[in-house]
């Protein structure tokens, strides 16, 4: 499991990457969204796949178990999501207000201006 999402995380830092260097907001946006979300792959695969786990260990369980979820990647990736979309809102807030002054949403174009 941990390959294929290794080929995924790679997937989509290069799609973003990609986008990213395109002269479109729009594409700028989309890149950044595929970087945040393998940003957040990448954190929940380092800390290691555990399936069919729970994160908490109750008290009742008198020897220790094993494996159990870490809790602790699942709430910073949480966090990442919450804060990406806010950054996201903002973002597209200030494509649309630039979009709306200068006509276009060519990266070279607003160089120009």
């Amino acid at each position: 499991m941990e390959t294929v999402l290794a080929f995924v995380i790679g997937g989509l830092y290069a799609a973003g990457i990609y986008s990213i260097l395109r002269r479109s907001l729009i594409k700028l946006v989309i890149g950044l969204i595929f970087l945040g979300n393998a940003s957040n792959l990448l954190i929940f695969t380092a800390a290691g796949l555990t399936r069919g786990k729970p994160p908490i260990i109750s008290k009742e369980s008198i020897t220790e178990v094993a494996e159990y979820a870490d809790p602790l990647p699942q709430a910073m990736i949480l966090t990442a999501i919450v804060i990406s979309f806010g950054v996201l809102a903002f973002v597209l807030v200030l494509i649309q207000r630039t979009y709306k002054m200068i006509g276009s949403d060519d990266i070279d174009e607003m160089r120009g201006k």
